[in-house]
């Protein structure tokens, strides 16, 4: 399986300068990331990726979006793999609002409000991970996978810091989560 950082959003373009959030909920990508997925769709063309699974932020839905429409890849949903809760950027988009952006998308399994509340805490998203990987590790078909991601996921999954638009194959047999807490990217 391949997990993948989602696009550079209106987010990562404030904050990796500033080191301050700079209370945009729920951005989208920007020209930047929407060509850095389109990129990565190319690259991933010979991977042997089968199918899509996204976090429901717009900014991982966007990324997902191109690359299904690129290799003509089906997407499916689910915020066990959104980004732990800790900026402005965390708090979602009602789902209403997201099918009318992605009418195709299967949401319906999703609360109108899907996202966490509060902040989620180290051992609450270590948690989330190892749910993640016990479900991963029952799906015989993983290989084929490719999962849109965040930063705190794929670092809580992995112990891997990524950039954005750029992914890492995945053994949930081999690989374990990350234990220790760490500072925030």
């Amino acid at each position: 399986m391949i997990l993948m950082r989602h696009g550079q959003s209106e987010f990562n373009v404030v904050y990796s300068v500033t080191r301050v959030d700079p209370g945009i909920r729920d951005p989208v990508l920007t020209e930047e990331g929407r060509r850095q997925a389109w990129a990565a769709a190319e690259a991933l063309a010979g991977a042997g990726v089968r199918r899509v699974l996204a976090s429901p932020y717009r900014r991982a839905l966007q990324t997902a979006a191109i690359i299904a429409e690129s290799l003509d890849l089906p997407v499916s949903v689910d915020p066990i793999v959104g980004e732990r809760a800790a900026f402005a950027c965390d708090v979602g988009s009602p789902v209403s609002a997201l099918c009318r952006e992605w009418p195709g998308l299967r949401l319906d399994h999703l609360p109108e409000s899907w996202w966490p509340r509060l902040e989620e805490s180290h051992d609450s998203l270590l948690m989330r991970c190892a749910r993640f990987r016990d479900r991963v590790l029952a799906d015989t078909e993983r290989q084929d996978l490719l999962v849109v991601s965040h930063w705190g996921f794929i670092r809580g999954l992995t112990g891997q810091r990524i950039t954005n638009a750029t992914w890492l194959r995945y053994d949930p047999v081999a690989t374990m989560p990350l234990v220790e807490p760490w500072v925030d990217p």
